[in-house]
């Protein structure tokens, strides 16, 4: 029995099934979605579409990218560029976020990561309970990460996607930290914004910004 198999026996879990389960209703291309960045006070939405084939070297390391060592993540993102199928990315700065709502700004994300890939998928395995209103043949799955092979491979291309992104800003804005705290709402990450007000690429419709009163604005 290969290591990934006899893996999936002793979770009690294939998370190969869902993919199976379409390919079976005849779909070809069959694409796992998910997002990073929903909750962060500052910084892009990013959302990523992976097809995987049939076979994937390392399947048994693939998990919610959250769960993952940023060493391990780094590795697994840049197997999943060299083997997957197709890749798309679909990123969404903070003004549309503001402009559209963080719900909204993450649907838009998730569309464009399908629409660059070459091949459009004819079915997509799509993180969380919410259907956006263009998708196609879609199963939502709830903790899709930990349950979809193809999901927890696009969990990890959006979240070190994003992760680089906040990097690059941390050095147009060395004040607010972001490559440490990746724009969630730490202590740090607010104590900066209270010593130096707001950027251009903070979040001004969530709630803990909007909070607090009297912020200076910086660029």
């Amino acid at each position: 029995m290969r290591a990934s198999a006899a893996i999936g026996v002793l979770a009690g879990v294939n998370r190969r099934r869902f993919e199976e389960s379409a390919r079976d209703m005849g779909h070809r291309v069959v694409a796992g979605v998910d997002e990073a960045g929903r909750g962060p006070l500052a910084g892009p939405v990013v959302a990523a579409c992976v097809v995987l084939p049939t076979q994937f070297p390392g399947e048994e390391e693939l998990d919610d990218s959250k769960k993952l060592s940023p060493v391990k993540r780094r590795k697994l993102f840049l197997l999943i560029h060299e083997q997957a199928r197709e890749v798309g990315v679909g990123i969404i700065d903070s003004q549309t976020i503001d402009r559209l709502n963080i719900l909204q700004a993450t649907f838009l994300a998730m569309q464009r990561a399908v629409e660059s890939l070459r091949q459009v998928p004819d079915f997509l395995l799509i993180d969380g309970n919410r259907k956006p209103e263009w998708a196609g043949p879609t199963e939502m799955l709830v903790s899709g990460e930990s349950r979809s092979l193809s999901i927890a491979a696009a969990s990890i291309v959006a979240k070190e996607t994003r992760d680089r992104i906040m990097k690059d800003y941390d050095q147009l804005y060395p004040h607010w930290g972001f490559a440490r705290h990746k724009g969630y709402g730490t202590s740090a990450h607010l104590a900066a914004i209270r010593q130096h007000g707001l950027c251009d690429i903070h979040r001004r419709s969530f709630s803990p910004i909007q909070q607090m009163e009297s912020l200076p604005e910086r660029v």
